[in-house]
């Protein structure tokens, strides 16, 4: 029988924290005389009265975890999160129903960007200050969790990046803390600075700080409608772009360089091939674009590099309505919504290691099939890729494919068209944001969609975000019967 008690002692810590964090908005709306901040302290006071109670109740001699704990442990808290998370856009001005509050915080905490929200220039400063506090929360809880839980898990190849200090299960807890306490504060100055950069770029402070939020966690949030767009601004522009690659490249490589090995970061092949991959998808867009729009080559660039960015790094922030810019955009931008950053970042999609082991993979099996007699290892970052790596790698492909898939039909069969129903899934799975089309382009919103279709996407954020077989274990009769 799986003892929950841990499990539920930890979500009581968490939701604790998630009440304190609450106040934060409050503070905001109330320094700039707005009544929403009832909202906020009510939010947090029913949040701090579960947490503290999971905290007492749950509580034991013995916190440690074992495996599956820490699968249940991993669902249960961003479920967790979620919901509570979602009660000051409930309680708010906002009059959204439970269903639109549920979606716009699983998009925020799980750094999508999605939302059913318009009039933002109008709307209480706590509000889009509390959109930006999510994100930015869960962008350094996903980096914690890849770096400390998932390599533990074996999910989708993330083995590649154990360290010998999580190579037992009792050291989950220990190890995250210690995780979260020196990639947080790297994740702290990383924020202030772009804050710093966008200031003096033109952004109020206000726009700044929730700017800066939104982009190191490349959650993609705005306080417009228009998105960066609405800055107008070549230099928000090239700061965004800075810092949404900064946010894409792993933490603990940063870690590294601030405890003196700095090359560490530009030596690691994900580095390498994330960044190559970015510099062609730009050249391909921007050649393209210059080539069938009447633009100068400057504008060209400017208005290429940072929206392929954008997506490819799954921020979603928007400076054109790329929707706009004929087939060849429609196709590039759809397959770039797949690719995602680095592992141990902020990013989400594939990511560019799965694609490094499963080219290495397949290289080495050409030349098997060649040299039958021969010897042929994989390599990645100079270390083989075991079976064991592969395979989890392969599975992780088929299942994304497979829930891709399910949902564009399931998306389709609630009544979406096409082109809503595919891009819908593919960016909620990969943690995009926008999608293609009239309705969730880089210009519309997600408010006109059904309730059905938000609940099914708001499931995709979550298996995306989770790395998918975090969750689809769980469905597995042999879970439980361990």
């Amino acid at each position: 029988m799986l003892d929950l008690r841990p499990i539920l002692h930890i979500n009581g810590i968490l939701l604790t924290t998630l009440a304190v964090v609450m106040v934060i908005p409050a503070a905001v709306d109330a320094s700039y005389g707005d009544d929403n901040w009832r909202a906020f302290l009510a939010a947090s006071g029913l949040t701090l009265f579960v947490g503290v109670g999971l905290i007492f109740t749950m509580r034991g001699d013995n916190v440690s975890i074992n495996i599956r704990q820490a699968f249940v442990l991993t669902v249960t808290s961003w479920l967790f999160l979620t919901f509570f998370a979602a009660l000051p856009f409930a309680f708010s001005d906002l009059r959204l129903s439970f269903t639109d509050a549920f979606f716009e915080a699983m998009s925020g905490i799980t750094t999508t960007g999605a939302t059913v929200l318009t009039g933002l220039g109008r709307m209480p400063e706590g509000v889009l200050i509390w959109r930006a506090l999510l994100q930015w929360l869960g962008g350094i809880g996903i980096i914690v969790m890849a770096v400390a839980i998932l390599p533990l898990l074996h999910v989708g190849g993330m083995q590649l990046f154990r360290t010998e200090s999580s190579d037992k299960s009792e050291k989950v807890l220990p190890r995250a803390t210690q995780l979260a306490g020196a990639i947080g504060s790297i994740y702290v100055v990383l924020t202030m600075a772009a804050a710093m950069c966008y200031l003096i770029a033109g952004m109020s402070g206000f726009d700044a700080i929730a700017h800066a939020m939104t982009t190191i966690s490349t959650g993609g949030f705005s306080t417009r409608d228009g998105s960066i767009a609405s800055f107008g601004n070549a230099g928000i522009e090239f700061f965004g772009v800075v810092f949404m690659i900064v946010g894409s490249l792993p933490f603990v490589l940063y870690l590294q360089a601030v405890r003196g090995q700095p090359r560490s970061l530009f030596r690691d092949s994900q580095v390498q091939w994330f960044l190559a991959t970015v510099l062609g998808v730009v050249a391909l867009v921007w050649l393209l674009y210059w080539i069938g729009n009447d633009v100068t080559m400057g504008r060209a660039l400017r208005v290429s590099s940072f929206n392929v960015v954008s997506i490819i790094t799954g921020t979603g922030y928007a400076s054109s309505d790329y929707f706009r810019w004929g087939p060849y955009a429609v196709t590039i931008f759809f397959l770039a919504m797949f690719l995602g950053g680095c592992a141990g970042s902020t990013t989400c999609g594939v990511k560019i290691f799965r694609f490094q082991v499963l080219y290495k993979t397949g290289a080495v099996h050409l030349k098997r099939l060649t040299r039958p007699h021969g010897v042929f290892i994989a390599y990645y970052n100079n270390r083989p890729i075991t079976d064991d790596v592969a395979t989890s790698v392969m599975s992780f492909f088929f299942f994304y494919v497979l829930v891709f898939v399910s949902l564009s039909a399931m998306l389709g069969v609630i009544g979406l068209d096409f082109l809503t129903a595919v891009s819908g899934a593919a960016s909620a799975i990969s943690n995009v944001g926008p999608g293609l089309g009239e309705i969730i382009g880089p210009t519309g919103t997600y408010a006109s969609l059904p309730a059905a279709a938000k609940w099914t996407l708001s499931a995709g954020m979550l298996l995306g975000r989770l790395e998918l077989f975090t969750i689809l274990v769980l469905f597995a009769p042999s879970f439980w019967r361990g």
